[in-house]
């Protein structure tokens, strides 16, 4: 547990909010050389702000991969901490910092586990690596999809991946995410007239339309989900006027909104609905989308199956495949390999005062090696 603890205690101290963090990957990269890791460290970007890692022990196959990230978002208000977000602190079993859960301390548990079968055994029939990204939590542009395309003729294939999302939900290994939904992002601007409050027949206020489209849009049922995947699901996230003050009829009203969606549809579909909607309360708006992600699901192949009774008789619980959460560097990699995604509890990702258990570290830490064991001897 120390060697996790100091580990994760360094990765900690690095403020390494997207897309910093090539200190860290560093870091990562003379720790994997030590134990004989070829390590490569590839910036992407137009001025190279994205670094990303891959290090790789052995030849032989199975290449098992631990892939993740070592960017965080930012801490914001940190008067609102209880400790330094960039410096660990262990507080009545519990460790604090940005990015323990999300996902720093997974690639603690990783590395220490890595270096406890590297030193501990005297041969493994197969490779070992670390695919590591700076642009998690950002556009995801220039990390992981890039350093894919980058590694995919210069270095053995990846068998298996691991990533390391924090992805439990009651308890270590409750949960292993095989898919993801998609994602799709909305920007609403409905128009008006611009005037005074006291001469309403002389401006067009843009408020009624735009609430009642806000409304219909917040009160949608997408569809009941499936058996592997959650429900599609429409979040409002901004409402602005442009205004300041209460004595001005806007000229325009704009909200931005989000729909996590499963495989029952498309970012087509799903444009051509809202557009639809909206019209039926304004002819002069604009709407435009982005997908940042498609939803996925991987088929539960024989070796899927190893890895599920693998953390179950590790941990002697019950685990499940899923697909449910935000998205992950996962819809880049299932492109090119197996992946698995078991990580820490997720409630604390991205929260202020970000901590995790001691106890679940170990867990974390146990399941891996066994993981490795059981895919690599």
């Amino acid at each position: 547990m120390n060697k996790i603890l100091n580990i994760l205690s360094e990765l900690i101290a690095f403020q390494s909010v997207t897309p910093k963090g090539k200190n860290a990957l560093q870091f990562i990269a003379n720790f994997l050389k030590d134990l004989g890791f070829r390590c490569e460290i590839k910036d992407f970007g137009p001025t190279g702000e994205v670094s990303n890692l891959y290090a790789v022990f052995g030849e032989k196959k199975p290449n098992i991969c631990f892939a993740g990230h070592v960017d965080v978002v930012p801490p914001l208000n940190e008067k609102l901490w209880k400790f330094n977000p960039y410096t660990m602190t262990i507080d009545n079993n519990y460790v604090y910092g940005r990015g323990v859960v999300d996902m720093k301390g997974g690639v603690a548990c990783a590395l220490s586990a890595v270096e406890h079968i590297i030193k501990s055994t005297k041969q493994i029939n197969g490779s070992i690596s670390f695919l590591l990204t700076t642009d998690e939590e950002g556009p995801g542009t220039y990390g992981t999809v890039k350093m894919l395309e980058y590694i995919k003729d210069r270095y053995p294939p990846i068998d298996l991946c691991i990533l390391g999302e924090p992805t439990s939900q009651k308890e270590i290994g409750d949960t292993i995410k095989i898919g993801r939904r998609g994602s799709i992002n909305f920007d609403l601007t409905v128009n008006g007239k611009q005037g005074h409050v006291a001469y309403p027949n002389e401006a067009q206020n843009p408020a009624p339309a735009f609430i009642s489209i806000l409304y219909e849009l917040n009160q949608l049922v997408l569809d009941q989900g499936t058996d592997f995947f959650q429900p599609s699901n429409l979040e409002i996230t901004s409402i602005e006027s442009g205004s300041k003050v209460s004595n001005i009829i806007p000229q325009a009203a704009s909200s931005k909104f989000n729909i996590r969606f499963n495989h029952l549809h498309t970012a087509e579909e799903l444009n051509s609905m809202i557009n639809k909607l909206i019209a039926k309360h304004s002819d002069n708006y604009s709407l435009s989308y982005s997908c940042s992600s498609l939803p996925f699901m991987q088929e539960i192949s024989d070796e899927l199956q190893k890895c599920l009774k693998v953390v179950q008789s590790t941990l002697n619980i019950e685990s499940k495949f899923d697909t449910n959460g935000g998205t992950s560097d996962s819809r880049f990699i299932q492109k090119y390999t197996k992946v698995i995604e078991l990580g820490l509890k997720h409630d604390q990702a991205h929260k202020i005062n970000e901590h995790c258990h001691v106890s679940d570290l170990q867990k974390l830490y146990d399941v891996y090696i066994m993981l490795l064991k059981g895919c690599v001897f």
